[in-house]
């Protein structure tokens, strides 16, 4: 059986993704604080901003990874906060770092030999992995860096039969847009107007996303952005 690996599938996106994987008759095992609400889905607790908590993992997901089948990584735990370039501290920065940045790359680390040939390691980036708006300067420089991560697991493990792909959402309905939305009706309005359908995506459409990655290596090293056609200002 084909496994599924991702962080962060509790809800949202990463609960989509497990939903649609398992629904395709993978094995979906999921890496996060809280465990996904799909009945059927594995879960293993582990705290990705936490390098101790990544070490206790190290010991039990080795026996976790299927032995046989492909296995798709998909890197999808975030976390946006509201700061500054001129006001970002290093503890704060250094936080961010750790999820979005550091535990994939740790995990790449316990994952990757076990990976054979048909495997996939996708990575969800965001429309702010090429661009920047004020006010987010954590999550710009994290996202960011998540290209050049894709692109380096793309040329290091060529030839081995493995692809790589970066897909960044647009402004998704999860529950971390709801909370910035809600009762504030202005903010949803502006928000839809920056894509060409005016609406909010679907966590399913980003996860049929995901999933056509995983079957897809002629996406190898691709930066995707699935955002309804961003309104450029």
């Amino acid at each position: 059986m084909n496994q599924l690996i991702i962080t962060g599938a509790s809800s949202g996106i990463g609960q989509a993704i497990a939903a649609r994987f398992l629904a395709a008759g993978w094995s979906v095992l999921n890496l996060s604080r809280r465990p996904c609400p799909e009945p059927g889905v594995e879960n293993l607790g582990v705290d990705l901003e936490s390098p101790a908590s990544l070490d206790a993992l190290a010991e039990t997901l080795p026996e976790r990874i299927a032995t046989e089948g492909r296995i798709c990584l998909v890197h999808n735990a975030s976390i946006m906060r509201a700061d500054r370039i001129d006001a970002l501290p290093d503890a704060d920065l250094r936080a961010v770092l750790e999820l979005n940045l550091l535990s994939p790359n740790r995990l790449n680390q316990l994952i990757l030999p076990r990976m054979g040939a048909g495997s996939s390691v996708l990575y969800i980036g965001s429309t702010l992995s090429e661009k920047a708006v004020p006010g987010a300067a954590s999550y710009v420089i994290v996202k960011h860096a998540l290209v050049g991560m894709m692109r380096a697991t793309c040329q290091d493990l060529a030839g081995r039969g493995l692809h790589t792909c970066l897909i960044c959402p647009g402004f998704t309905d999860t529950p971390q847009v709801r909370a910035l939305i809600d009762g504030h009706p202005e903010t949803l309005t502006a928000i839809t107007a920056m894509n060409a359908f005016g609406r909010l995506i679907t966590p399913e459409e980003i996860a049929s996303a995901v999933a056509f990655a995983a079957e897809s290596p002629m996406l190898n090293g691709s930066v995707i952005h699935a955002n309804l056609g961003q309104r450029e200002r």
